[in-house]
Formats: C-alpha cells, structure tokens, sequence
C-alpha cells in the first residue's frame, strides 16, 4: 500500500457539499435564532417598556418597527396595514442578524468563546448599526444622543441576542461534534 492510499482524500465535490452543508446549518440555525431573539425582544418590551417604563401600549409593539424605518406620518397613514408591516420588518430583521451571527458563531467558537460572551457586543453592534440605518432612512426617530435611549436600546436588544445565541449554538453543536471528528 502507497503512502498516497493510506491518506484520507477528499474531492472538490465532497469538499463542496461540506461547505453547503455548514452553510445550510446556519442559515437554518439563524432563522431559528433570529425567530427567538425576535419573540423574546418584543417579550422585553411588553414588560419594560410597556409594564414599567409606558412609553407606549401593548398594541404598539407590532408596528414600532414600521414608524422607525418609514417615519410615524407613514405608520399613522397606512393605518391597521401598520401591524403585518411592522412584524415583518422586524423578524426580517431579526433572522438576518441570526443568520450573520450562525455564519460567524463556528469562527468564534473555535477560538474558545462563549456564544454569550459573543452576543452581547453583537447586541451593541446590532443597535448601532441599525439605528444608523435609521437615522439614514428617517428623520422621526428617538433621540440616538438621550442616554435613556442608547442604554434602553442596547439593553433590548441583549435580550434578543443573547437568546438567539443560545439558539444558535444549541443547533450548529452537531457541526461542531462533526469538525472534531473529521480532524
């Protein structure tokens, strides 16, 4: 037997397949993710910024989303088409930061970090760049320079992606368990 036929090979189609697998494990892990992270935010908002702070009603939630991405005249115009909007934008929103997440968890976790640790400036992260985003689209948006709102906004959204983590994680441990055993 040659030394070549005792190596283990591994053909660009297999090599292809491994990398669509991964990629389809973490498309699927961050849809998930982004779904819990997405629910357990808006369980975070009932209760703090509807129950404690009352900063709007329980109704209010679905279409925040829509009146901070088109401006509260919009939201006011389209009326009751203000609640599927709003709650598409926002899980939209929600499994594309779980799908970048599960697309950059296996990096991470290779280096020894905690998906936890990971989550919470991916939660500073995600406010930043999507209230920049904001800022871009509308001009009737909270006050991003009110501290209230800076560690309101970064608190909410620990609560979603601490959980979307944690979802993650959970779903793309079989690819982790496979890479060790293909080394």
């Amino acid at each position: 037997m040659s030394e070549f036929d005792s190596q283990e090979t591994t053909l660009p189609v297999d090599r292809s397949r491994k990398r669509l697998d991964r990629l389809r494990t973490s498309v699927q892990a961050g849809v998930f993710g982004g779904l819990a992270g997405g629910i357990t935010i808006w369980i975070y908002e009932a209760l703090v910024w509807v129950g404690v702070q009352h900063l709007l009603p329980l109704s209010g939630i679905p279409p925040n989303a829509t009146g901070l991405v088109f401006g509260q005249q919009f939201q006011w115009a389209i009326g009751a088409w203000a609640y599927p909007l709003g709650t598409t934008i926002h899980f939209v929103f929600a499994i594309v930061w779980g799908v970048l997440f599960a697309m950059l968890w296996p990096m991470a976790r290779r280096r020894g970090y905690e998906a936890t640790l990971i989550a919470i400036p991916y939660a500073a992260l995600a406010w930043v760049v999507m209230h920049v985003a904001i800022s871009i689209a509308s001009n009737d948006h909270p006050n991003y320079h009110d501290p209230a709102v800076i560690i309101g906004g970064v608190m909410s959204h620990i609560f979603f992606t601490v959980p979307m983590a944690l979802v993650v994680k959970r779903l793309m441990h079989h690819v982790a368990a496979n890479e060790r055993t293909c080394e």
